[in-house]
């Protein structure tokens, strides 16, 4: 499990490390390994010219004392000091001693640089940079030179990933201690680059603010069928959903479903004879969803149209309920908080903003702020989709979730996305963990069948079996 905490965690963590330890260690231990990681990325260090953009707070300390390093190693390091008369005074004599210099022509050095290392401002940063800090990060980015974050890109919010002005966009950031919200989390995730943590010895709660799982924890979360399974032991989905004149999202909606690992699927709605011509193994029914049969979960809303009949039906439902799509704006916000049953409500972004009466920007600016807030109006648990999908429920980390390819955005995806995940509600799993597994699979999915090209929704829904086997290794 990859976890990320807010910045008052960190802090209370480095206090209480630094407390016990002699003065100026913990930086250092940050230094070694930020001037190790920078060591491998370039190759060869010696002879190598390295500029540190340096800010006022210890991030700029940290940069200095890693730039000492490497100059004590032959590279030819330039620091360029944002704020000189509230530079980090140990790391610049250490720097000086070591042979590093300051720079005097910032623009001629970034220009020369093989690797830029982003001091300027650390987790207590808040708001986009200052004109000349993102006059310098502009030329960085524009030179040849490799930028690496020193914690994490400035000028980014470290506990929202919002960024709110310019901001270091980063080919690498090297951080420490754990990870911060803001490089799991789009828009400051994709100014980060490559993410390599250094462990410095702090010292954590095991509740993390926000975690991405990995594969082994998504295998273990995988439901198999044991020796006396059946269909029914397994677990039943059904799937209301499709239209006289969106017929295909009830298709690609009960494909999901079928490889979700749940052991039957119930179709209720118009377009039984397209599910069944394309699945003749789903149970379908004409409706009303309650009249169905027996299901361990429901999915309701893609390609629904205007049906607030069924949506209402399936809400009344005493089992677990997945709402997509159309359901999205047919769902009563008092009837979801009165379920007694637990509901996954799995919006995009226009369709969050929608919910929450704001507009798209604001939501794809901010989703750890909007997926937290649907899920605290709603009283449910809420799956953001989008560039970084989140998992939030009142009480329990956000999930983020590390899978996916930008070919993933693709007219039908979020449809088997709700089936999938629908199935494995019906399996078992409570609404966060199927949320996030179903994700992760999904993403995956997307990910092996596009190897760098196009691909549609039935691609994404085929290439569910792979994904599950590359998980659990088989």
């Amino acid at each position: 499990m990859r976890t990320a905490f807010r910045v008052e965690t960190v802090r209370a963590a480095e206090r209480e490390l630094m407390a016990r330890l002699p003065e100026g260690a913990l930086m250092q231990r940050a230094a070694a390994g930020l001037a190790a990681a920078c060591a491998e990325l370039l190759g060869r260090v010696y002879g190598s010219r390295v500029v540190l953009l340096v800010g006022s707070g210890d991030n700029g300390g940290d940069a200095l004392y890693a730039g000492a390093r490497l100059a004590r190693r032959g590279a030819g390091v330039a620091a360029v000091l944002l704020a000189p008369e509230r530079t980090h005074e140990g790391g610049l004599r250490a720097l000086l001693a070591a042979g590093g210099r300051v720079s005097t022509a910032p623009e001629r050095d970034l220009a020369e640089a093989r690797l830029v290392l982003d001091g300027i401002v650390g987790i207590g940063g808040r708001g986009g940079l200052r004109p000349e800090a993102a006059r310098l990060a502009a030329l960085a980015e524009e030179s040849r030179a490799f930028v690496v974050a020193v914690d994490l890109p400035s000028g980014v919010e470290a506990d929202t990933g919002e960024v709110r002005g310019p901001a270091v966009r980063a080919d690498a950031t090297v951080t420490f201690g754990t990870y911060k919200p803001c490089l799991l989390v789009d828009p400051a995730q994709e100014r980060a680059g490559a993410v390599r943590l250094i462990d410095i010895g702090l010292e954590l709660p095991a509740a993390a603010d926000l975690e991405a799982l990995q594969y082994a924890d998504v295998a273990a979360l995988l439901p198999v069928p044991g020796a006396e399974s059946d269909k029914y032991r397994r677990g039943v989905v059904g799937i209301a959903a499709g239209s006289e004149r969106y017929p295909g999202a009830a298709v690609l909606a009960v494909a999901g479903a079928l490889r979700g690992g749940a052991g039957a699927v119930r179709y209720v709605g118009p377009a039984a004879d397209a599910v069944i011509d394309r699945f003749p193994e789903t149970l379908v029914h004409s409706g009303p969803p309650s009249k169905a049969g027996r299901v361990q979960a429901w999915v309701v809303g893609p390609g629904l149209g205007d049906d607030a009949d069924r949506v209402r039906d399936v809400l009344a439902a005493d089992v677990p309920v997945l709402v997509d799509a159309d359901g999205l704006r047919l769902a009563d916000r008092a009837t979801v908080r009165a379920r007694t049953a637990p509901t996954l409500l799995t919006p995009h972004a226009g369709e969050a903003a929608a919910l929450l009466g704001t507009d798209r920007a604001e939501v794809e600016s901010a989703r750890l702020t909007a997926v937290r807030r649907l899920a605290e109006e709603y009283g449910a648990t809420v799956l953001l989709k989008g560039s970084t999908t989140l998992v939030a429920a009142a009480g329990r980390p956000v999930r983020v979730n590390p899978t996916g390819t930008s070919w993933l955005a693709t007219a039908g995806s979020g449809d088997v996305l709700s089936g999938l995940t629908g199935s494995l509600l019906a399996a078992g799993l409570d609404t966060v963990d199927a949320a996030s597994t179903g994700a992760f699979l999904h993403g995956l999915a997307a990910r092996l069948a596009a190897r760098g090209a196009p691909v549609g929704a039935q691609d994404v829904a085929e290439g569910v079996p792979g994904a599950w086997r590359e998980v659990v290794g088989g």
